[in-house]
């Protein structure tokens, strides 16, 4: 079971960047997907997650109506489109898999998710 992450990169603040991620090895369809990050001396937080069937997501207060994750289940992948970004987006990002996901429940805490992908940079200067 793999993640790959890309898409990372350095923005000015008000730019855009857009993240994504490609699961092999993995029953995707029936895993929850989500996106975390961490800065500097920070703990792991949730930026978005989003249901197996894409019809449900969620979003930390900090990116809301700015962030959208998206997923595509027959290509196994999941996107993180970022808007208005703002300095204090500055942080590795990680997506990860819950795939014990259950349809009525999204679960938005790191240790509810299976398998991580190796994180990607995202720096934005103001």
């Amino acid at each position: 079971v793999q993640l790959q992450a890309s898409g990372g990169g350095s923005v000015q603040a008000g730019g855009s960047l857009r993240l994504s991620c490609a699961a092999s090895g993995l029953n995707f369809g029936r895993s929850c997907m989500a996106w975390f990050r961490q800065g500097p001396g920070e703990e792991r937080t949730l930026v978005a997650a989003i249901s197996r069937s894409g019809n449900w997501a969620e979003y930390a207060n900090t990116v809301k109506g700015r962030f959208i994750i998206s997923r595509d289940n027959p290509r196994k992948t999941v996107s993180l489109q970022m808007g208005n970004l703002k300095p204090e987006d500055t942080a590795v990002y990680y997506c990860a898999a819950d795939y014990n996901c259950i349809l009525s429940h999204l679960p938005t805490e790191p240790t509810a998710y299976d398998v991580w992908g190796q994180g990607t940079q995202v720096t934005v200067s103001s």
